[in-house]
């Protein structure tokens, strides 16, 4: 290690090395992130809540909600190539559409889905656990556990969290997959009587378009690869296979998964149960189920915390570097390049709600559904960006360009603002759920506002050239 390499734990990743991260996640790392982040326990309930609702017709919301994911893979493939930068969606929106987007783009869609996804896949995981064996734990101590032992081993470094998130992935995958293939071939136990999966297959007819909102929190997260794209092994290459790869694993799994449940459970219990996979387990395997249960709850959870843990502190790393977040947030571990002190604020921030709505199991629903709205505003961010610059910029290199563009964008936009629009799954639930979801986003934009003009003292909207994001160190 060179001289200017061996520095203090106060130094910044770029100081200590002028290449900046280590090149050490190959397509299988990537992968491993892309589908590890999405398919959470939140996902594996919400799933199943909207297949109890619509039957098999939840194949419909299911194709969309996909199609809607290809959207954000092609526009975040595209904006990370052209500008390879750890701050992702904050050096993208900057030189886009200036920097107060960016940083209500990256708090909104990041940060603040932290607290409620990340909080509310801690909770699940101690009231699934809870359930499957009572008083093992005292409340909380698993969710608080899991978060503390994730924070220390990703300030251990990336080569950890790789090794970590590629055996939490494929663990979660096989055993969700092998659960819905031993469901629809019955081959645990038979297939109860009186449930005829075509008698009405969609009950919601036209109207089961509206659960799109739903289906696609299915998909969400799988440009947490993009942050990571200092530190992956040719990139140009497995950043976009990673994502189309992995969004296309969680389309087949989650359509399995869903299919044979519908073979168990009737579905007004799927749609009305507050942990239907555990039902689901238990119906399918008996007792023996919830030992399978446990395990894919806990490496769906820690998955998720793992690759939070690892893509957000660079995330707000990126913004440090651009001055749009506070300058502490760039400070690293000498030796691993670890953001050290983003990665304790993004623990930290996950672990407060935790604190306040522990003991009320049905906050979750409201948490996931509000951390959605705001994800979808950052995708709608991205996809502008891209049509922003593609115009402003039309020769710049493109190592990876949206195929068919425009027409991804456009449809992108639209379909997350009608996702937007029917994001609460009851009409007595859209106060609560966009009332929490209008709070947050205020407040992120007050603070936005007051950073860009107080502390940066730049216009809102002004963009950056975008020779600050290629050339930055």
């Amino acid at each position: 290690m060179s001289e200017s390499q061996t520095l203090t734990a106060d130094a910044s990743c770029t100081v200590e090395s002028k290449k900046g991260f280590s090149k050490i996640l190959g397509l299988g790392s990537l992968l491993a992130v892309a589908v590890g982040l999405v398919v959470s326990q939140g996902v594996m309930v919400l799933m199943l809540q909207g297949a109890g609702i619509a039957g098999l017709g939840f194949i419909i919301p299911l194709a969309i909600g996909f199609l809607l994911a290809l959207t954000y893979v092609f526009s975040f493939s595209e904006l990370s190539l052209m500008i390879p930068r750890a701050g992702s969606l904050s050096s993208y929106t900057e030189v886009s559409i200036g920097h107060f987007p960016a940083i209500l783009a990256v708090f909104s869609g990041y940060v603040v889905v932290a607290m409620f996804a990340l909080s509310a896949e801690l909770l699940l995981v101690d009231f699934i656990i809870e359930k499957i064996y009572p008083g093992v734990f005292p409340p909380m101590t698993l969710g608080f556990g899991l978060l503390g032992v994730f924070t220390v081993l990703n300030l251990m470094g990336i080569d950890i969290f790789a090794k970590l998130q590629s055996a939490l992935a494929f663990i979660m995958v096989v055993v969700l997959l092998l659960l819905g293939l031993s469901a629809v071939g019955g081959f645990a136990n038979p297939h109860p009587a009186g449930i005829e999966l075509t008698a009405d297959w969609n009950p919601l007819g036209a109207g089961v378009i509206s659960l799109v909102a739903l289906a696609i929190w299915g998909y969400v997260g799988a440009e947490f690869v993009c942050p990571l794209v200092e530190d992956a092994k040719d990139p140009e290459r497995n950043i976009p296979r990673s994502m189309i790869i992995g969004v296309s694993i969680i389309f087949v799994t989650i359509a399995i998964y869903c299919l044979g449940a519908l073979f168990y459970i009737p579905a007004d219990e799927l749609a009305a149960s507050p942990l239907p996979h555990y039902d689901f387990a238990k119906a399918v395997f008996g007792d023996t189920g919830l030992i399978f249960l446990a395990v894919a709850a806990i490496t769906a959870t820690c998955s998720t915390v793992n690759t939070s843990l690892a893509a957000i502190p660079r995330m707000l790393y990126g913004m440090a570097q651009n001055g749009q977040a506070f300058p502490q947030l760039k400070k690293c571990l000498p030796g691993t390049n670890t953001p050290w002190v983003a990665v304790l604020f993004v623990a930290a921030i996950t672990g407060l709600p935790m604190i306040f709505m522990g003991d009320n199991p049905d906050a979750i629903g409201l948490l996931l559904i509000s951390a959605a709205i705001a994800w979808l505003i950052a995708y709608i961010i991205t996809h502008i960006n891209v049509m922003v610059l593609r115009k402003r910029y039309p020769d710049l290199k493109r190592p990876y360009k949206t195929p068919f563009y425009p027409l991804p964008q456009i449809f992108g936009i639209a379909g997350m603002v009608y996702a937007i629009y029917y994001a609460s799954p009851a009409p007595e639930l859209s106060g609560q759920i966009f009332g929490a979801a209008g709070i947050v986003l205020a407040v992120v934009s007050v603070i936005a506002i007051f950073w860009v003009k107080v502390v940066m003292k730049k216009p809102l909207f002004k963009p950056e050239p975008i020779e600050k994001a290629l050339n930055a160190e």
